[in-house]
């Protein structure tokens, strides 16, 4: 598996992980739940996520570039 693959993978099983993490700020909060770390749980997920989504979100630009280049 190339690396692009076990990005996009990574990026897959981070996103379950901060829907889970929001899922459960939300049933936190109509509980009436007041713990300050449970809304803090999905910045965890959410940071290598947005590191890999513009990883993502940039790759079909540069292999672009490098094509255009090995012309």
């Amino acid at each position: 598996m190339n690396g692009n693959k076990w990005i996009r993978q990574i990026h897959r099983w981070l996103s379950m992980a901060f829907t889970v993490a929001v899922i459960a700020n939300i049933v936190a909060l109509t509980m009436q739940i007041q713990a300050t770390w449970i809304g803090l749980v999905a910045f965890v997920p959410l940071i290598p996520l947005l590191a890999t989504g513009l990883y993502l979100f940039a790759l079909p630009y540069v292999s672009r570039k490098r094509v255009n280049e090995a012309r």
